[in-house]
């Protein structure tokens, strides 16, 4: 093999697997490491990539694992994804899925064994939600996705923080509002995701709800947004930023009609969600 194939191969390995987390960049892995870098109590600069490796070798995990599910799901709107894209067969995704679990391991003990706790649960969460299908049903795949999230969540703050085996009590009411939040809220990633879920029988609650699902989330959010500002007693300017955006996330979810729509509406919530971190500090 000469170096030119080689490199071309690296290469072509290097896109197959960011391709498999590519839609999931702006709403798993930059709020994850931007809420951990808002959270930790004390921050060495080069623990940022840290964080954001292990968050994204963790997303990988999970996404090939989801994406072998039922690969025909992703033929319909998701035609740059690895699988239907022909870039690497569905027997190799599938080694490539159960090989990713002990590397995700032995990274994280490298860090500590509460890194490999969070380790720990993301991949059991992952098989019950991919694997034993219980994201089919609304109740399950919004209950697991904000407990996953809480995980990949805590797993990127231990990693970001100076001190790998303890979170700060910043930290840890970060992770207490964000479970709240994320469980009443969780679902506001399914309305990009209506005509896919539908084609293989997924009960979603913007399918099962189609006129009430904007509303109550438009107002949940708004909700969340009055409480926290209460709760924490914010300045003017910070409260009506906050404010602001709230506001802003819940008009475009009540105003989007399109796949497009309602994939920046998503990007905004995932940015309201950071913000509502920084009220902590």
């Amino acid at each position: 093999m000469s170096a030119v194939q080689l490199v071309r191969g690296i290469w072509d390995t290097a896109v197959t697997l960011f391709l498999f987390t590519k839609s999931d960049f702006k709403t798993i892995v930059f709020p994850c490491v931007l809420m951990a870098a808002a959270s930790a109590p004390i921050r060495t600069p080069s623990h940022f990539l840290h964080s954001f490796f292990w968050v994204w070798l963790h997303l990988l995990m999970f996404d090939v694992s989801n994406q072998t599910i039922n690969p025909k799901e992703d033929q319909l709107n998701k035609k740059d994804r690895p699988l239907p894209a022909k870039r690497i067969t569905l027997q190799n995704a599938l080694i490539l899925r159960w090989a990713l679990v002990p590397i995700c391991w032995l990274l994280s003990i490298l860090y500590s064994g509460q890194v490999l706790y969070a380790s720990v649960g993301i991949c059991i969460l992952t098989v019950l939600h991919n694997e034993l299908r219980a994201s089919r049903h609304w109740v399950g795949k919004n209950s697991l996705a904000s407990i996953i999230t809480t995980v990949f969540d805590a797993g990127a703050i231990l990693v970001i923080s100076d001190d790998r085996h303890n979170m700060g009590g910043a930290a840890e009411l970060a992770l207490v509002c964000s479970v709240g939040i994320l469980t009443s809220t969780i679902y506001a990633q399914d309305f990009k995701d209506v005509e896919g879920d539908a084609s293989v029988g997924r009960k979603t609650v913007p399918i099962l709800y189609p006129k009430l699902a904007a509303p109550v989330l438009a107002m949940t959010l708004i909700g969340w947004s009055a409480f926290l500002i209460n709760l924490w007693q914010v300045g003017t300017v910070t409260a009506a930023v906050f404010g602001s955006t709230a506001l802003l996330t819940a008009f475009c979810f009540l105003y989007s009609s399109s796949i497009v729509g309602y994939q920046r509406s998503y990007l905004i919530y995932n940015v309201s969600r950071y913000i509502s971190v920084r009220f902590l500090h």
